[in-house]
């Protein structure tokens, strides 16, 4: 248990909007663990209960049932919190403040001495490549630059665990690259990263692990080798000395070049369609696998072929 740095164990809250509406279940049992070091990615579309659970962990709401322990500890203790550092999905902007004095007054909640404060919120600035806007008003940061003072922020207090609710959301391609290095630097620095997103390229280059959660349960978990493990769905081949509207094998797709035709068969016909071939006389010149990508994979689970 020491190597686990988050454990969610049948999580389950339902929301009570008010007279005359239905209760709303967001979260139906939903358990994870995250291991100490790793990168660990919370897949899944709007809605499916992310931030739900990230507020739950950070006790910003309580669930209705289930358990929550945040480096071996139970979440409500003191000492959890203190190794936890949490950045929202939408900062909070004192637009009075700058972005130095915003991490002062963090620094002060957090109970830290005010010898070495100084010093610490210069380096999390530097960490974060906002040392040279760090002296001016928040009110007139950009979204990626309020992006990365909150990840400053959350990174004061030398967190073991980092939590981070759809940091990459918002941002244009230069800011999600900074932000998502910035990720990898921590983890390599020993810090163990738990992240929500919807923005599967970003899960896939960076996550050690994935869960994919849809509709408050978490449907798959793994690494994204693991969850691509399975068998190639289909194969596309390529052959010359048969056109394929005339073949009987069922094909999911078909074209006719030049020099040679393609098809994509199902794995189910794929043996078929290279005795047909040969049957023919045609010859193959080719025959791939294609592999389904996270992205495939969350729609298949988004659609209940995942269930």
């Amino acid at each position: 248990m020491a190597d686990i740095q988050l454990e969610v164990r049948d999580l389950r809250k339902t929301f009570h909007p008010g007279l005359f509406e239905s209760d709303v279940e967001v979260l139906k049992g939903l358990s994870f663990e995250v291991r100490r070091g790793e990168i660990f990615g919370f897949l899944g579309p709007n809605g499916a209960g992310k931030t739900t659970t990230i507020k739950a962990i950070t006790e910003i709401i309580f669930p209705d049932s289930g358990s929550i322990r945040v480096c071996g500890l139970p979440h409500t203790d003191l000492e959890a919190k203190r190794r936890l550092g949490f950045m929202t999905e939408s900062p909070y902007i004192y637009r009075h403040l700058t972005g130095r004095e915003f991490l002062r007054f963090c620094g002060e909640l957090l109970g830290m001495q005010r010898s070495g404060l100084e010093e610490r919120i210069s380096r999390v600035l530097d960490e974060v490549a906002m040392d040279a806007h760090a002296d001016r008003k928040m009110g007139a940061y950009s979204k990626g630059m309020l992006q990365r003072l909150a990840l400053a922020q959350a990174l004061l207090g030398e967190p073991d665990l980092l939590v981070l609710d759809e940091p990459l959301s918002g941002l244009d391609p230069v800011g999600r690259r900074d932000v998502r290095d910035i990720i990898l630097q921590q983890a390599a620095a020993g810090t163990t990263v738990f992240f929500s997103s919807h923005i599967i390229p970003d899960v896939e280059t960076i996550c050690d692990r994935v869960a994919i959660i849809v509709e408050g349960r978490v449907r798959a978990v793994g690494s994204v080798a693991e969850l691509m493990s399975d068998e190639a769905e289909c194969s596309e081949a390529t052959f010359v000395g048969a056109v394929p509207a005339d073949l009987r094998t069922p094909l999911l797709a078909s074209h006719v070049g030049s020099d040679a035709s393609w098809a994509r068969v199902s794995s189910a016909h794929r043996d078929a369609l290279i005795q047909e071939l040969a049957d023919r006389g045609a010859r193959l010149v080719s025959l791939n696998p294609v592999r389904s990508n996270l992205e495939d994979l969350l729609m298949r689970h988004y659609e209940g072929e995942g269930s």
